[in-house]
């Protein structure tokens, strides 16, 4: 298994990531975009940063490089994606999932330790943790407010393709728990197909013990197990 780390320009968080997944013991690559996915491919982290500055919106410009053309006949041919922060607004404008976000309610950056809830224990990003599980992740974005039109969150909500919401530590969901406004205090959300995740907070931030929380490892496990799933 070798995770391809794409970098974009203004990518961040590659090497953050790099680090998390071998410290899990997961091969892991970064892959500048120019160069397209290496054919050993089988797992892909689109990382946290600041693509081209988050000029026009958060993630626009990257999610129209052309290696991202790859990454969704990848993700439809079943390999595992991750996007991560900026990651995940690159994963929206791709198409990858459904929503974007967009600038906080408080329209400033917010760099801070936030609660999640696990709403699903199914999937490779969830696996390790049980259904309703409170885990603590930091955040660091300026626009990571979900946004998502009410028919479509319907469906999303349905289709049971929330990953993580907002909560305080008692897995409480509030106006207050929600760093940022999103809608119906969404963290984090499953593509069409179970192997494709995106959420705002960041996992390989709370994976390395020498750093401090390491409730972030059992996403980033996730990639050990995705592509045997659905």
């Amino acid at each position: 298994m070798t995770v391809s780390i794409i970098r974009f320009g203004g990518s961040n968080c590659d090497r953050d990531a790099a680090q998390a997944l071998e410290h899990l013991e997961i091969d892991a690559e970064i892959v500048w975009h120019e160069d397209g996915l290496p054919e050993e491919t089988t797992g892909i982290v689109l990382p946290g940063g600041f693509s081209y500055g988050d000029y026009l919106r958060a993630g626009a410009m990257a999610a129209r490089s052309p290696i991202m053309r790859e990454v969704r006949e990848a993700a439809a041919d079943g390999t595992p994606v991750l996007g991560v922060c900026n990651g995940a607004q690159v994963g929206c404008e791709s198409g990858l999932t459904d929503g974007a976000f967009t600038t906080n309610e408080s329209a400033r950056f917010q760099c801070e330790h936030v609660f999640l809830r696990v709403e699903r224990d199914d999937t490779p990003w969830t696996a390790r943790y049980d259904e309703g599980d409170v885990i603590e992740i930091p955040i660091a974005h300026g626009e990571g407010r979900y946004e998502i039109d009410d028919d479509r969150l319907v469906e999303l909500e349905d289709e049971d393709r929330v990953l993580f919401r907002y909560c305080d530590e008692n897995g409480e969901t509030s106006p207050d728990a929600n760093p940022n406004g999103s809608k119906h205090n969404i963290a984090g959300v499953l593509g069409e197909r179970e192997s494709v995740a995106v959420l705002m907070p960041h996992p390989e931030r709370a994976t390395l013990p020498d750093v401090g929380a390491t409730d972030g490892q059992g996403v980033l496990r996730g990639f050990e197990s995705a592509d045997n799933r659905v």
